[in-house]
C-alpha cells in the first residue's frame, strides 16, 4: 500500500524514475481497487448503459494523472523517453511493446532521467 500511496503523493512528478516495484504495485492496488468498485456497482445496480458506473469513472479520473505520471517514470528509467507511451495508440502490438518495456529492468546507475532509485531506496547499488 505504501507505494500505492508514494505514487498518488507523487502524483505530478513526471521526472525522474520509478522502479519496477513501484510501478507494479501501483498497478496491483489500482486493479484490485477497480475490482472492489466494480463488485459495489453490479450489487447497488449503479452500472450505467456503458457497463461502466460513476464509481469506477470517478475513480479513474481520480487516478489519471498518477497513473500517467508512474508510467512516465517506468519508462524513463529504462532510459526511454516518455513518447513511448504514444505506441499504445498501435493495435495489441503498442500494448505489448509497453507491457515488455514495464517488465525491463531499469538502467543500472544514473541515467539521462536521474538517479537509479534502488541505491535512493536502499536497493543494489549503482556499482553493482
Amino acid at each position: 500500500m505504501d507505494w500505492y500511496l508514494k505514487v498518488l503523493k507523487n502524483y505530478v512528478g513526471f521526472e525522474g524514475r520509478a522502479r519496477r516495484k513501484e510501478y507494479w504495485m501501483y498497478s496491483l492496488i489500482n486493479l484490485l481497487v477497480y475490482i472492489a468498485l466494480a463488485i459495489v456497482e453490479a450489487m447497488t445496480g449503479m452500472v450505467g448503459d456503458s457497463g461502466m458506473g460513476m464509481l469506477t469513472l470517478l475513480y479513474s479520473l481520480a487516478v489519471l494523472i498518477p497513473g500517467l505520471a508512474v508510467s512516465f517514470r517506468r519508462l524513463h528509467d529504462i532510459d526511454k523517453s516518455a513518447w513511448w507511451l504514444l505506441i499504445a495508440l498501435v493495435p495489441l502490438i503498442g500494448v505489448i511493446v509497453l507491457l515488455v518495456f514495464a517488465c525491463l529492468e531499469g538502467t543500472r546507475g544514473d541515467n539521462r532521467f536521474g538517479p537509479d532509485p534502488k541505491a535512493d531506496e536502499g536497493g543494489v547499488p549503482a556499482t553493482a
